[in-house]
């Protein structure tokens, strides 16, 4: 397969998309709200687990002398794999590696028992800026039903915090470069193919609903509502950051991909734009297609 790339854009209403330390929505010095790329693979990992496929870079946990702790990589390795041994070849880890599906698509950095291993992923991600004109971060206090264990005279439940924003519109380039994997081909043999067309429609299947799949108290309100995938004409297809070129009209709730289309003319085989019809207009003469159901508009 050749070069794909794309955006991606998840809304978020009276939701929490993508917190700092603080609580807060995560925001750059001068103040514009972004999400970070982990914010979004982490769902994608989140259904790629809950449907049963191997997933390496994903917390997980263990009892420890009555204590519930997370595991170390190598612990998660040896889960998903079996144990590495000093007898282990590098080539055998690397392979064993590549069969995670989160690995295979974003990489990794492995560096256990001897082996140091270091993976660029086919898929790379740009942060994802908030395009609303009029976000506003709101606080909530919250009752707590108990009192304050840390106080033996505590009289009074506590209060807590939660914090959210109440309506946001995050919207992520993205780049998918199966050539990144061609060096490792000779490396592992037959049994690796790269980055293949099984693989991008794997991907592309968490990348329309993974946000909206995944509920937590935070994250609900967080929903996929836009994407739009790029598959370049021929191998010398350089784009950059596609969510540069998408303006957003926040009155009308409308995405213009007028200058993006002038960007990307006569450079792609195909494009198609999936979005939300019931909440966004989209004003573009490429194909559309409804997020929910994958139908033509």
């Amino acid at each position: 397969m050749t070069r794909v790339y794309g955006v991606i854009g998840i809304k978020a209403k009276m939701a929490n998309w993508n917190a700092d330390f603080t609580g807060r929505p995560k925001s750059t010095s001068n103040g514009d709200i972004f999400g970070s790329d982990k914010a979004l693979k982490y769902p994608m990992k989140k259904m790629w687990e809950n449907e049963g496929k191997k997933v390496l870079f994903i917390k997980s946990w263990k009892d420890e002398k009555g204590s519930i702790v997370p595991k170390q990589l190598a612990e998660r390795y040896t889960y998903l794999f079996g144990e590495i041994t000093d007898k282990t070849p590098t080539q055998d880890v690397m392979n064993n590696l590549f069969k995670a599906i989160d690995v295979k698509n974003f990489g990794a950095t492995f560096a256990e028992k001897k082996q140091n291993i270091s993976i660029t992923g086919a898929v790379q991600f740009g942060q994802g800026f908030n395009k609303f004109d009029d976000t506003n971060i709101e606080i909530q206090d919250i009752l707590s039903p108990f009192a304050d264990s840390t106080k033996d005279d505590a009289k009074q439940s506590t209060l807590g915090t939660k914090i959210t924003v109440d309506e946001a519109h995050y919207f992520y380039g993205f780049s998918i470069n199966p050539k990144n994997y061609d060096e490792y081909k000779a490396l592992l043999g037959a049994e690796f193919q790269g980055y293949t067309e099984s693989d991008y429609a794997e991907f592309k299947k968490v990348a329309l609903v993974s946000a909206t799949a995944y509920s937590t108290n935070s994250k609900f309100g967080c929903e996929n509502e836009f994407a739009l995938f790029l598959t370049c004409k021929d191998e010398e297809c350089y784009l950059p950051d596609l969510s540069d070129y998408i303006k957003f009209d926040s009155q009308k709730r409308e995405i213009d991909l007028s200058e993006l289309e002038k960007l990307i003319e006569g450079k792609y085989a195909s494009v198609e734009v999936y979005y939300n019809p019931f909440k966004l207009e989209v004003k573009t003469s490429l194909s559309q297609f409804n997020i929910f159901t994958q139908e033509k508009l």
